[in-house]
């Protein structure tokens, strides 16, 4: 899609021929296509059903409000989840401010939270020409045209000074994929110290890898996950800063975890009743240590995040697993001693272990007949390759988590 079919697409036609479009199914993208051209332009079909199908995919993500938004292939892959841009948004809201810049704004998907939740005049800045229009089209959907302006400018060269405050979300990616060095970010993590220094009430986006030893001695780094996934980490300057050199917030509880200066490394131990998970962005901010002092823990082993406690504490920072059995890693003992206990089917985590979770419950060849069910931790305990039996999780620390 092109700047023209997506101007061709805001057309009372385009608009009349896009809502009237049956839920969109690729199977049947290409007969519509054929029938819709006898009719309309090639270009504005194309347009249409590119929005229908980014729409489609869009629900997961934004729930019904995909169906007001427009979209473009990498804006959508690009945008935030709506839950995090929230999360975010409260402390431009805390704060006050009454006008923020948007800088690299994409279609809009930020820019449309901070814009709700703050009650601030925004400014969304953004290069390329299509992605500006599709964020223009999304601010007049939400009827927000009032108080938010979408500019078509380099975040680099662009005037901060009227605004109070500036949100920054620098590009991560190349025509060859993921960047993760901040220096390749577009702009580099330079200009976004160089944009607080400027404008202190400054926030950026930043990848959720970034080395802590890059994070600017006069920020607060905080790394969020939402539903058990690590999501993004932020960079918070002057006023939107809290005082903690870094955080850990978990979505949807919204529960926050700070570094506390001087606790230092937790203690390595052997493996006790409970085995803790902790939350992706609990190990990227580095502050297992803070988690495991809430939960009286240590370390199974010092190069990987498991931690052991003799009792289970309710907590949306880690994922609590009963220890059943622990063995040396062998596939034959770990199979026999599943298939003792009745055992038809495991869901497999593993941190330290090269096995992938598939291959392993297809080499267990379990009987998927019997009803009971397990946790098979793959990890190491002081250094040696073990494998975990344990109980379902309890009902207060369980999570709807993937393997991995």
């Amino acid at each position: 899609m092109d700047t023209a079919g997506f101007e061709a697409l805001q057309t009372p036609d385009g608009q009349r021929l896009l809502a009237g479009l049956p839920p969109y199914d690729e199977a049947e993208a290409l007969t519509l296509a054929a029938r819709l051209r006898r009719d309309h332009p090639a270009e504005l079909v194309a347009a249409v059903l590119t929005q229908a199908r980014l729409r489609a995919r869009a629900q997961a993500r934004f729930g019904e409000l995909a169906d007001q938004l427009f979209f473009t292939p990498a804006g959508l892959e690009q945008a935030t989840r709506p839950a995090v841009s929230r999360h975010r948004a409260q402390r431009y809201a805390a704060a006050g401010v009454t006008s923020v810049a948007d800088l690299c704004c994409g279609v809009g998907a930020d820019l449309l939270v901070l814009a709700t939740a703050t009650g601030a005049a925004l400014t969304g800045v953004d290069r390329d020409p299509l992605t500006v229009a599709v964020a223009r089209a999304n601010v007049a959907a939400l009827g927000l045209s009032g108080r938010v302006a979408v500019a078509c400018a380099d975040a680099t060269a662009f005037d901060v000074g009227p605004h109070d405050a500036v949100f920054i979300d620098p590009s991560r990616r190349t025509a060859r994929g993921r960047v993760f060095d901040p220096d390749a970010y577009s702009p580099p993590l330079a200009f976004v110290a160089e944009l607080a220094a400027k404008a202190p009430a400054t926030g950026a986006k930043v990848a959720p890898g970034i080395p802590h030893d890059r994070v600017p001695a006069d920020a607060e780094a905080e790394w969020v996950s939402d539903h058990g996934e690590v999501m993004e980490a932020a960079l918070w300057f002057g006023p939107l800063a809290s005082g903690v050199p870094r955080r850990a917030t978990v979505l949807p509880a919204g529960a926050t975890l700070t570094a506390e200066p001087g606790l230092g490394r937790p203690a390595t131990g052997p493996l006790r009743r409970w085995l803790y998970e902790p939350d992706g962005a609990v190990i990227r901010a580095g502050l297992v240590g803070e988690l495991a002092a809430r939960l009286g823990g240590t370390l199974i082993d010092p190069t990987i995040a498991y931690l052991t406690a003799d009792t289970a504490i309710a907590t949306p920072f880690a994922t609590a697993y009963e220890v059943v059995e622990a063995m040396p890693f062998q596939l034959k003992r770990l199979r026999a001693a599943l298939r003792a206990r009745g055992v038809g089917g495991v869901v497999v985590k593993k941190r330290g272990s090269a096995i992938q979770p598939e291959e392993l419950r297809r080499q267990l060849r379990l009987d998927s007949a019997d009803p009971e069910r397990a946790v098979v931790v793959l990890t190491r305990l002081a250094g040696a390759h073990i494998a975990v039996i344990a109980k379902n999780l309890p009902p207060q620390s369980q999570q709807n988590r993937r393997d991995r």
